[in-house]
């Protein structure tokens, strides 16, 4: 399963550039796959890129990696033939999200060109067409293995194929309910916030400071600041409405709006940039202090609704609906759902720290004393009681336990095994030339040399 993934799962975030340029290296056709050709510059970047990230190739890197490019390209022959394309604006979309992971890590537009030895034109240009074709990919992927509907038979059969050496452990898991309080803000403080973004946003309109500084020094929001502010090119539904409805109405370039309020605290926004339906604007945020005062009135208000729920007079449920100001769980009875996995289910690794903490020693059903912790999705400080809904040891998978694993081990295997197919099939039906000194390999697939 895991050499299947090598070929047909797109890469990580950073497989989306060439991490060093091989300009200057002999280049050369190396295999023709249908009527694309695989260049000897194609390989050694993929070789050089991998070794970089530290990504592992099993065996000689000079047959893996063209094998890998190969079959690629015959998923994207497939995409011709039948018409399928990737979406720009999703493109655009994924294409600006990296550009501005990159430019958080590395800090510039000048550094990320020094870094990757090309133009930021360059950087974009590749990573949209490479992203373009991983999209492609997928839709041809899915296509081909179609919609697979599972019974709970061929999941016991699987399930029973399985030697007991292979039978995967499962991590210790963990269903966890919340009651947050995001602690109420006195109206002299937000007046106090917002006064001082009239501030900043009549200075530049003046022409007395620049945006960009006043970003670094003082917006709350860390990641942009680090970059003046700037956010990269955005569409409408990228953004909070209310932040998206003042940066689209922005005319002309270098002037700052008035203060606007969202979830995540107080913003003023300058427009650098618009392009169609997307924007490219600098943003300050600033969110009011919060007094110890305030932080100690909730943190006693959450300590009394837990003894209201540990003495029986409301359940933990009905005390989130009533009380808890996080959207994502209060109509859930509470209960935190794993982004990763879609499910309730956590491994500790993978909840908040602060959570994982508070509920490592608690017994099911068990609540927490009131704790602070940061939202990472608002960038606020909140407070929370937790309760322990469910906990699962660590064990070996079985059938009653860990049923929906189980289901999604066997889909998996399913799917390598619709597309292993697919792809010795193809290969059988579309015209493949390597060059003879590219054959001394122990390829993953049989049929490339006929």
């Amino acid at each position: 399963m895991k050499k299947m993934r090598k070929f047909i799962l797109v890469g990580s975030i950073f497989a989306s550039l060439a991490v060093f340029a091989q300009k200057n290296m002999i280049d050369g056709v190396i295999w023709i796959v249908g009527d694309e050709a695989i260049l000897r510059s194609e390989v050694e970047e993929q070789r050089v890129r991998a070794q970089y990230e530290g990504i592992r190739i099993s065996g000689d890197p000079y047959c893996v990696v063209p094998e890998q490019i190969a079959v690629q390209k015959l998923f994207l022959h497939q995409a011709k033939l039948d018409s399928i394309s990737a979406g720009d604006s999703q493109v655009e979309m994924q294409v600006n999200m990296r550009i501005n992971h990159f430019l958080r890590e590395i800090g510039s537009k000048e550094k990320l060109e020094e870094y990757f030895k090309k133009s930021f034109s360059e950087i974009k240009d590749e990573m949209r067409q490479n992203i373009a074709n991983q999209m492609v990919i997928q839709s041809v992927q899915q296509k081909i293995v179609g919609d697979l509907k599972l019974t709970p038979a061929d999941v016991r059969k699987f399930y029973n194929s399985l030697s007991a050496d292979s039978i995967p452990m499962i991590p210790a898991m963990v269903e966890v309910k919340i009651i947050t309080i995001e602690p109420s803000i006195p109206l002299t403080d937000i007046e106090r916030t917002k006064n001082q973004l009239r501030e900043y946003a009549d200075r530049v309109n003046k022409g007395d400071a620049d945006f960009s500084m006043l970003a670094r020094l003082y917006s709350d929001d860390i990641e942009t600041a680090k970059r003046g502010g700037e956010l990269g090119f955005m569409g409408r539904g990228e953004l909070v409405p209310e932040f998206a409805n003042t940066a689209f109405s922005l005319q002309e370039p270098g002037k700052v709006s008035r203060v606007v309020e969202t979830e995540y605290g107080f913003h003023i926004i300058q427009l650098v940039e618009r392009r169609g339906d997307r924007v490219n604007c600098r943003h300050i945020l600033l969110r009011p202090h919060v007094a110890p005062e305030i932080k100690m009135a909730a943190m006693e208000r959450l300590d009394s609704i837990a003894n209201v729920i540990r003495n029986g007079k409301m359940s933990f449920e009905d005390a989130a609906l009533e009380f808890s100001t996080d959207k994502e769980t209060r109509m859930n009875g509470g209960t935190m759902t794993n982004a990763i996995t879609g499910t309730s289910k956590f491994e500790y690794q993978n909840l908040p720290q602060e959570v994982a903490k508070s509920v490592y020693n608690l017994n099911i059903g068990e609540i927490s004393e009131p704790f602070s912790m940061i939202n990472e999705q608002l960038g606020k400080e909140v407070y929370v009681i937790a309760q322990v809904k469910s906990k699962t040891p660590n064990h070996k998978a079985n059938l009653s336990d860990d049923y929906q694993e189980l289901k999604m081990l066997c889909e998996a295997k399913k799917r390598e095994e619709i597309l292993e197919a697919w792809i010795e099939n193809k290969q059988k039906e579309t015209y493949i030339y390597i060059f003879p000194e590219w054959r001394n390999c122990e390829f993953h697939y049989k049929n490339w040399i006929k």
